[in-house]
C-alpha cells in the first residue's frame, strides 16, 4: 500500500514538472529565457526604472551560471525555491538578491532600492514608508552600527524578528505568479 501512494506522488510530480516543461517551452522555444521574456514570462511591464533594475537583478539570481539566460534548470531550481524552499534557502536567496553591488554586505541605499522596487511592483499600500523600513531593519539587525548587514548580521537578525522575517517573506512571495502560471497550465490541458 505504502508503495502505491509513494507512486501516485511521484506521478503527480512527474506530471507537473511536464506540465512546468511545456509551459517553458511554449513560452520560450530556444530553452533559453532572456531577461525581456522573463518580463514577459511573469507579466511585467511597464516598470519604473527603478522596478525594471529590481527584476533584472531577481533575473541575474536566478541566472546560476551567470550566463545571460535562464535555462529550464535554472527555471525549475527558482520554482523550487518559491515553492518549496525553507527560510534558510529564501533568506540566503533575499540576501543575494539584496547585496545588489556584490559586497558581501547589504547598505541602506541597497535595502531601501529593493524596498521601494517590491512596493511599486506589488502596488500593495504599506503603513510604514520604506524610508522608515529600512531604518528600522537597520536599527534591529545592524549589530556593530557599521551601516552594512553582513550575511551573518541579516541572517540572525531576521530570523530572531518574527516582525521582520514575516515581512520580508510576504513582500518577496512570488507564489501569486507561480499560481496565475498554474492557473494559465491548467487550462492548457
Amino acid at each position: 500500500m505504502g508503495n502505491s501512494n509513494g507512486s501516485s506522488v511521484e506521478e503527480l510530480q512527474a506530471a507537473e514538472s511536464h506540465q512546468w516543461y511545456r509551459k517553458f517551452m511554449t513560452e520560450c522555444p530556444s530553452g533559453l529565457l532572456t531577461f525581456y521574456e522573463f518580463k514577459q514570462f511573469f507579466g511585467l511591464r511597464n516598470l519604473s526604472d527603478v522596478s525594471n533594475n529590481y527584476v533584472k537583478t531577481m533575473f541575474t539570481t536566478f541566472d546560476l551560471n551567470d550566463d545571460g539566460f535562464i535555462d529550464f534548470m535554472e527555471y525549475v531550481a527558482a520554482l523550487s525555491l518559491v515553492l518549496k524552499g525553507g527560510v534558510q534557502k529564501k533568506l540566503r536567496w533575499y540576501f543575494k538578491l539584496y547585496d545588489i553591488d556584490g559586497s558581501g554586505c547589504i547598505d541602506r541605499d541597497e535595502l531601501l532600492l529593493i524596498i521601494k522596487s517590491i512596493r511599486a511592483i506589488s502596488g500593495i499600500p504599506n503603513e510604514m514608508s520604506a524610508e522608515d523600513f529600512t531604518n528600522m531593519v537597520f536599527d534591529k539587525i545592524d549589530i556593530n552600527g557599521d551601516g552594512e548587514l553582513s550575511y551573518e548580521e541579516f541572517m540572525e537578525g531576521v530570523q530572531q524578528d518574527e516582525m521582520l522575517l514575516r515581512t520580508l517573506t510576504e513582500s518577496l512571495d512570488l507564489s501569486h505568479i507561480v499560481q496565475k502560471i498554474q492557473g494559465e497550465i491548467r487550462g492548457n490541458k
